[in-house]
């Protein structure tokens, strides 16, 4: 078996294990197999393993068409430029999970089919001005930091309805949900804590009847060391990276 052959397989074994980790999360809330999607944190992985571990998922789903293929997830816009052509034949579906600024936000949008980190009116604006004249809104979904902790990105909890509320009624976007990164702590009840916010704020957001939130459904929310916690209270992404890449090297 050649190197790459060994790398996939491997990578194949990991995503393996992380469906069937969140599988065994949905069973154990009474939740549908299928209603968690996975999303593939790429961070610092070069293109040539996000290939290859694109492939081997592509393999899964041929084996069983019930599954439903991974997304991409890229913190940085300087990644997602870098890695897009590479990746372009495969066409995956990808997402940026990282902060972006202003003046970056047309080298993201050739790339991406999501932003779920909008957390300021100004950078909705600022999307919704290049997407009014696309042929289907820009998925978006709000971050919020549930947490509060002053290393996270995100709108504070308290004002993430009405941030919300305003994303929905901008032109050429659709308000897709919400994304937060969770508590980091080894208190399990803490953590879900967070995740209960957020599936709380999702609710009263979709009961609010308000013009553009009625799809505002998804929940990405749950990493590799908490994914089964975010299942339990309702996540309808997971967005794992060393699960399935291994640990990220250290600067």
């Amino acid at each position: 078996m050649t190197e790459a052959t060994d790398a996939r397989a491997l990578l194949a074994d990991r995503l393996a294990a992380v469906r069937a980790r969140v599988d065994a999360a949905c069973a154990a809330s009474g939740r549908p197999r299928g209603s968690v999607r996975v999303l593939l944190a790429t961070k610092t992985v070069d293109a040539a393993r996000v290939r290859l571990a694109l492939e081997a998922d592509r393999a899964a789903v041929d084996a069983d068409p019930s599954l439903a293929p991974v997304l991409v997830g890229e913190n940085r816009v300087q990644e997602l430029v870098a890695k897009g052509p590479d990746l372009a034949d495969l066409a995956p579906t990808t997402h940026l999970i990282g902060p972006l600024q202003s003046n970056k936000v047309n080298a993201a949008l050739r790339w991406v089919s999501c932003v779920e980190s909008v957390a300021s009116p100004d950078l909705a604006a600022r999307l919704s001005d290049r997407c009014t004249d696309r042929p289907a809104p820009l998925d978006v979904l709000v971050q919020v930091n549930v947490s509060g902790e002053e290393t996270k990105h995100g709108v504070p909890l308290g004002d993430a309805a009405a941030l919300a509320v305003d994303v929905a009624a901008l032109p050429g976007l659709r308000l897709a949900g919400f994304m937060t990164v969770g508590l980091r702590s080894p208190d399990a009840d803490a953590v879900g804590a967070g995740y209960a916010a957020l599936a709380a704020l999702r609710d009263d957001v979709l009961r609010s009847g308000e013009p553009g939130t009625a799809e505002a459904r998804t929940l990405s929310m749950g990493m590799s060391g908490d994914l089964e916690v975010a299942v339990a209270h309702g996540a309808t992404l997971v967005r794992v990276g060393s699960a399935v890449f291994g640990a990220r090297p250290q600067p």
